[in-house]
């Protein structure tokens, strides 16, 4: 089987996944938004308001990507997310990795963060958006 197959193969099952994960770190914006309020940096705006238009965003576009018709809609739309996300993740790396008890990192690993997993969410975005191209 060629590698081409595999992925394939395994496309849209990651995409049902993927969804579901945004749905449930969306929803978490709204059990625990005291989590989310330290990673905001001080400049943000209505940092209340922000948390639950985040959530509520991921909640959305986890959903779109649940559905075949939606998924390459929904994937620009968590892409434009995570670009939205990015000033939180270089906070982070500004405050040296921590902003708080529950959420403190060790500096390489905040880097690591914006510069290997944050990409990699977006990339993973834009493949699993492919897969309800059917």
């Amino acid at each position: 089987m060629r590698v081409q197959e595999v992925l394939t193969r395994f496309q849209n099952p990651f995409r049902i996944f993927f969804g579901a994960g945004f749905i449930v770190a969306g929803l978490y914006h709204f059990i625990n938004p005291d989590f989310y309020y330290p990673m905001m940096p001080g400049w943000f705006p209505a940092p209340s308001a922000l948390n639950l238009a985040a959530g509520a965003a991921e909640v959305v576009l986890g959903a779109g990507l649940l559905m075949s018709k939606y998924a390459r809609l929904a994937s620009y739309g968590i892409i434009g997310l995570m670009v939205l996300f990015i000033p939180a993740h270089v906070y982070m790396i500004q405050v040296g990795g921590c902003v708080s008890e529950a959420v403190c990192l060790p500096l390489w690993a905040a880097w690591v963060r914006l510069v290997v997993l944050h990409p990699l969410i977006i990339l993973a975005a834009w493949w699993a958006g492919r897969s309800g191209d059917g």
